[in-house]
């Protein structure tokens, strides 16, 4: 097979990862650029609690998520992935999920975007955008069998016409989200978004939050102040950052944010302002 016709994009896309492989479609480039994606672009939701209003065009996820060096949540960062693996070669589309993780009453709206990839005939799930608990290796696409990535195990069950993903978690399976293989347009994207961002009840606009995994195995999370590094299966460090100029100064240096760029950087009183309106700060939840 050709390998893909290098575009500034990708090259700046590889650069933002420090991935120097060769792109080509196969199961190996699948997962290298997956573990990479996870451990170079953080999940975070700043922009919701600025707020601003967060685009998902090609143009738009490309200035904020590689040039301006920022983050994003699912709608970004799978909507980067889908147009990386697409402009390599692969078959890929996107999928949304209904989030079950904290236990819903009723079945919520679909507001996870997530990825189908074809890979020489078999049918893999690729998710760069969950928080701690994402995806950093693509699964298959089969029900009932244990899949190990390097952040901890999966599994996938298939009910009423429905796929459920399921990570284990304290020795028992912990439901994430259901999904369907059923098509979706950029206005399904669009409005899950859209509520995701706005709906009052959002956990994105009550906290901030941020993860970085790490090629070790590892993971960093930042919950407002509260910050915990973690490998494998433990916590090796905690942190209560102890105002705004540290939480800053940590965005930067623990989870590589840009914070410079004329449109998608913020400053320290920016930050300032989105910490003030929550209830928790350094002195309270401990």
């Amino acid at each position: 097979m050709l390998e893909p016709l290098m575009t500034p994009f990708l090259n700046a896309y590889f650069a933002r990862l420090g991935w120097t492989g060769t792109p080509n479609v196969s199961l190996e480039t699948l997962r290298s650029l997956h573990i990479h994606h996870n451990s170079a672009i953080p999940f975070e939701n700043l922009d919701v609690l600025l707020p601003r209003e967060m685009h998902l065009d090609d143009q738009a996820l490309e200035d904020k998520l590689v040039h301006a060096r920022r983050g994003g949540y699912c709608f970004e960062q799978n909507g980067l992935f889908e147009r990386v693996l697409r402009e390599i070669g692969f078959h890929v589309r996107s999928l949304l999920g209904r989030v079950v993780l904290a236990h819903p009453p009723q079945m919520p709206p679909r507001t996870h975007r997530l990825l189908l990839v074809e890979v020489d005939g078999e049918r893999w799930i690729a998710d760069v955008g969950f928080g701690g608990q994402t995806l950093t290796a693509p699964i298959k696409l089969l029900a009932d069998i244990m899949q190990s990535t390097p952040h901890g195990d999966y599994r996938l069950l298939y009910e009423n016409q429905e796929w459920i993903l399921q990570y284990s978690h304290h020795d028992h399976w912990q439901s994430m989200y259901h999904f369907d293989l059923g098509r979706q347009y950029a206005s399904d994207y669009v409005m899950g978004n859209f509520w995701s961002a706005h709906w009052p009840q959002s956990h994105f606009r009550h906290h901030l939050l941020m993860c970085r995994h790490l090629p070790d195995g590892g993971k960093m999370t930042l919950t407002n102040f509260h910050f915990t590094h973690w490998d494998k299966n433990h916590v090796i460090e905690k942190v209560d950052f102890p105002d705004v100029p540290a939480l800053y100064e940590a965005l930067q240096t623990r989870f590589g944010l840009g914070v410079t760029d004329a449109k998608y950087g913020f400053s320290v009183s920016e930050l300032a302002a989105v910490m003030a309106a929550f209830d928790t700060h350094p002195e309270a939840g401990k």
